[in-house]
């Protein structure tokens, strides 16, 4: 275990390139915004970097740009008293799993998308399931900082609401560019400050769920914004079993009114939808995969065979082997 008890304020510890693979205990933290170094607990195993990382400090802000290499089965470990953004350059979905709560994962246990935001104080566990190389972005940000950002647009009490709300997102489209501008500055600085905090100022705005005049649900409706995020968190669980109080706080509503106007939006409450949700993947799953339907159930999340059954004839009108075999036939 290696303890780091004080950063200079205005640059890393200077062995930054050997933290990876060891024990990180990092208390201090510096309250000025311009004096800012960012505060963190974090322990890997199995992980080394294979690049001197390259960083920047700015006015409330750290960039790290990470290149490392996974062995199967690393785990990883990392806890922040600010918020931070990890932008992967690479798909990792399907080989690193992760979860805001220890133990086993459980139903907790996603793929870690290709960017992600976590609020200040959030814990996350990450395991691998396979040796692989990544390489990503992180955006260490003084809270203030983001507040003094955001408030001008939304109001603070709208930015207090965002800062809060974990996302995680797979699509990241021109998020993408962004930081592959910023990685690039951090790496040869060739500009002004301004260009470097202006990208991550567009990375924030463009990844966090930061409300719009389009985001107020109008006639007990949910808009297609709302949906859109939605689908995008239902769609990183993986098994479609997110509770409503989970897909309220996604669009920024109560649980009672979330679910009223839901209702109206879709034709079914969140369960009923959710529930479709996974009987079309198990249908997908029935037709490309030569899984049993026991091993279906099991992936989906379903109790046993008999819970899928039952689910599927209910949505279907069919049981799954049946509804397999007339496919097959046709």
């Amino acid at each position: 275990m290696r303890r780091i008890d004080s950063w200079p304020s205005t640059a890393p510890p200077a062995h930054l390139s050997e933290l990876v693979g060891a024990e990180i205990v990092s208390r201090p933290r510096v309250d000025d915004e311009l004096s800012y170094w960012h505060s963190m607990e974090w322990s890997t195993e199995g992980i080394q970097v294979v690049a001197p990382p390259k960083w920047r400090c700015f006015d409330g802000l750290v960039t790290v740009h990470w290149q490392a290499e996974s062995q199967p089965g690393a785990r990883g470990y990392y806890l922040a008293e600010d918020p931070r953004i990890m932008i992967f350059f690479n798909d990792v979905s399907s080989r690193v799993r992760i979860s805001n709560e220890n133990g086993e994962f459980s139903r907790n246990y996603r793929p870690m998308t290709r960017a992600i935001y976590i609020p200040a104080g959030m814990p996350m566990w990450t395991t691998s399931r396979s040796l692989h190389r990544f390489s990503h972005l992180n955006l260490h940000m003084h809270k203030d900082r983001l507040l003094r950002f955001l408030s001008p647009s939304v109001g603070r009490s709208a930015a207090l609401t965002a800062l809060r709300r974990p996302v995680e997102i797979q699509d990241i489209g021109p998020i993408e560019t962004l930081a592959g501008l910023l990685a690039d500055e951090i790496a040869a600085p060739s500009r002004h400050e301004v260009y470097a905090e202006s990208l991550a100022g567009s990375i924030v705005a463009g990844l966090l769920n930061i409300p719009s005049s389009d985001d107020k649900p109008h006639n007990g409706r949910l808009t297609q914004a709302q949906m859109n995020k939605l689908l995008s968190r239902v769609d990183a669980c993986g098994d479609y079993k997110l509770t409503i109080a989970e897909m309220a706080k996604t669009v920024g509503l109560s649980e009672s009114w979330f679910a009223n106007v839901f209702k109206q939006t879709t034709g079914k409450s969140p369960l009923q939808w959710q529930l479709a949700k996974r009987i079309d993947l198990a249908q997908k799953l029935l037709l490309e995969r030569d899984l049993s339907v026991a091993e279906i159930a099991v992936q989906l999340g379903f109790t046993d065979q008999a819970h899928l059954t039952k689910a599927f004839r209910q949505v279907v009108g069919d049981t799954p082997a049946a509804w397999r075999r007339m496919q097959i036939a046709e």
